[in-house]
């Protein structure tokens, strides 16, 4: 099972401006629908849709998460339009959706994601080692660092929104 070790902060808008500036690379962006089939404590499963946006091409992942914080148990792999159709529309919830805008920053790859349904923006970075991400010092506008923060979990996202659905 692969470890994927990431970093998340909470940024209040996109750095247009490390854009414009060169300072930042656009390397992709995409639209992910994303819906939970089971969460148990540290575990998820989850299913994705992503639409590219340059290119329109869509794919579809099943992921299984194990874990919290820092480094976390992840198996993941595609599956076919109509498995993801079934299984959504077996769970009868709301995606999450996001736009995810890929970026390439000094020798990082980010990912900043922008959420629809509510007013949220983080950008993760991610390391190939706990050590390299513990010790990594992140620039002032990446914001507040929310790697362990559970109120900012995708599948915490996820659970409100379906709340909200029954009111």
């Amino acid at each position: 099972m692969a470890l994927e070790i990431e970093r998340k902060f909470l940024i209040s808008e996109f750095p247009k401006a490390f854009l414009e500036d060169g300072s930042i690379v656009l390397v992709k962006e995409q639209v992910i629908d994303q819906t939970y089939l089971a969460l148990d404590k540290d575990q998820e499963l989850r299913v994705r849709r992503i639409k590219d946006l340059a290119t329109g091409d869509i794919s579809y992942t099943h992921t299984f998460k194990r874990g919290f914080g820092l480094a976390r148990e992840e198996v993941e792999y595609p599956i076919s339009a109509g498995i993801y159709e079934q299984m959504i529309h077996s769970r009868g919830a709301i995606p999450l959706v996001k736009k995810r805008t890929t970026v390439k920053w000094n020798d990082y790859m980010l990912e900043i994601d922008d959420y629809h349904q509510i007013k949220l923006m983080v950008l993760e970075i991610e390391f190939e080692s706990e050590e390299e991400a513990t010790s990594f010092e992140p620039p002032e506008w990446f914001g507040q660092d929310i790697s362990t923060d559970k109120q900012y979990s995708n599948k915490k996202v996820w659970r409100d929104l379906q709340s909200r659905k029954h009111l």
